[in-house]
């Protein structure tokens, strides 16, 4: 951050024909000179800005922070680490604030440290549900965390447990061992206007309980594939994320969770994931841990107005299918490849977006009626909506990875059992998945994604089985292997290390 400061204007006497601009200067200045010679004050006319400061003393106790670490790693804090830039890190280093989590110059990143204690990985902000001590955050704030631990305005520290987390709504649920605390007011969000006043409260770059006001922007803006944002110009910072947006009326309307940004830093554009949103996501994680979505199996498009007007269906609406998935839900119930989606249980869908999240918000393994525009005639079909695969968190990814599989030795591979939905996918009834290559696999043209089919002319159906048979091999002979990638096979020779 560069700070310039302009000297007012200089005014020197002008002669000949400018006498009367230097006239008109002298009687500026003599306006505005008092007694003793000064520059009188401006007036300000404060009629009509709001004042945020009971809104701030009001919901401002039920914003907390939130700090997460990581054991053995160097941390990086959003806004203050390695990958930094140069204007905030200047920030910092103007107003002698301490730049968070900065590594040993002389270390790369990610090195271990010696003594292997718990690093600060990264931090953000949060507001409290309820008194018992369940708070809202981000998703990507405790992604990964190895502890998280939540800060009250009162300087109280709690370890907190992550009760769960939806990366695809960026919204996760975490608690404290609390009682008796200070909670926020939830708000209407469709009550929410364009143009209205709106306050944020968090932690941005770590600097707690900072406050920042805006207005609205724009509201439904399309960012992702199940939610749509409130779009705002509050001064929204790396450590803000999670944070409540609060109206004019002390109510959370929104959480804080996206900017746009071409530096890393706020530039004009923030968007917060509606209140009404994050409260089913987050109920459904008290609940199940998880969040259940509905999906039907199709790939989908917008629809142009271009081929709206070639095809009959008028106006630009509806979602394209493109792609139907093979033995999936939309298949079964009759959905063809160059159909337009255009209601969903009556529901209007006046976009591509709009399908898959009316379709999330459909309990699996219930029946939804589906209108489909066809050959310039709309047609009612019935489809059983399955569930969208669960996501695994990302501790339960690296916990999943570093579970044993096939030994990276002399043939340099290590592999992982198929899903049921990879299967389906592939079309394929057996094999393993190659998770890392090394060695002699990698030397062999083998990647990581392929399938290995096949060991020698046997079919591998398990990672329990190809173990097995990888410890019969004479490691010194080359092995054959049969190896799918993407929609074609090939046959590889592995010749092991000598």
């Amino acid at each position: 951050m560069h700070m310039q400061f302009r000297s007012p204007p200089t005014l020197k006497p002008i002669a000949g024909q400018d006498s009367l601009r230097n006239r008109f200067w002298l009687g500026v200045l003599a306006l505005g000179l008092g007694l003793t010679g000064s520059l009188a004050p401006a007036p300000v006319d404060a009629q009509g800005l709001p004042d945020f400061t009971e809104l701030v003393e009001k919901v401002g106790p039920a914003v907390v922070g939130i700090r997460t670490t990581e054991r053995g790693r160097t941390g990086r804090v959003a806004g203050g680490g390695p990958d930094a830039d140069e204007d905030t890190l200047e920030f910092f280093r103007r107003f002698g604030l301490p730049i968070p989590n900065r590594p040993n110059p002389r270390s790369p990143p990610g090195t271990p440290t010696p003594d292997a204690e718990p690093q600060t990985r990264g931090t953000g902000s949060g507001f409290i549900l309820n008194a018992d001590g369940y708070v809202m955050t981000n998703a990507h704030v405790v992604d990964g965390a190895e502890e998280v631990f939540v800060t009250l305005t009162d300087k109280r520290e709690f370890k907190a447990r992550v009760v769960g987390a939806d990366k695809r709504s960026d919204v996760a649920l975490v608690k404290i061992e609390a009682t008796g605390l200070p909670t926020v007011r939830i708000g209407d969000v469709g009550r929410l206007k364009v143009g209205e006043w709106v306050i944020a409260i968090g932690s941005p770059f770590g600097l707690e309980s900072t406050v920042t006001a805006g207005i609205v922007s724009a509201k439904s803006r399309d960012t992702g594939d199940f939610l749509q944002l409130i779009q705002t110009d509050v001064a929204i910072n790396p450590g803000n994320s999670g944070g409540p947006l609060i109206n004019m009326r002390g109510e959370v309307v929104g959480v804080n969770s996206q900017i746009y940004s071409r530096s890393g830093g706020y530039m004009g554009i923030s968007f917060a994931i509606p209140i009404d949103e994050a409260s089913r996501v987050a109920d459904s994680l008290r609940v199940n841990g998880r969040v259940v979505r509905g999906r039907i199996g199709v790939t989908i498009d917008q629809v142009t107005k271009e081929v709206a007007e070639s095809i009959g269906l008028g106006k630009p609406t509806g979602a394209m299918v493109r792609s139907v998935e093979a033995g999936g839900p939309a298949e079964k119930a009759g959905v063809e490849a160059g159909d337009i989606i255009t209601k969903v249980d009556g529901r209007a869908v006046e976009k591509s977006a709009d399908l898959p999240r009316i379709v999330g918000g459909v309990k699996p393994g219930a029946k939804a009626a589906l209108q489909v525009f066809r050959r310039g005639a709309y047609r009612e079909l019935s489809v059983m909506v399955a569930e969208f695969e669960p996501e695994k968190t990302a501790r339960a990814a690296e916990r999943e990875a570093a579970k044993p599989q096939a030994a990276l030795g002399s043939f340099g591979l290590a592999v992982a059992d198929l899903t049921d939905a990879q299967r389906k996918e592939l079309k394929i009834k057996n094999g393993v998945r190659v998770e890392a290559v090394d060695g002699a696999a990698a030397r062999a043209g083998m990647r990581d994604g392929d399938v290995l089919l096949s060991l020698d002319n046997a079919e591998v159906t398990s990672v329990k089985q190809f173990d097995a048979m990888v410890s019969k091999l004479d490691k010194s002979r080359p092995v054959t292997v049969l190896v799918r990638r993407a929609d074609t096979v090939n046959f590889l020779i592995i010749r092991p290390t000598r």
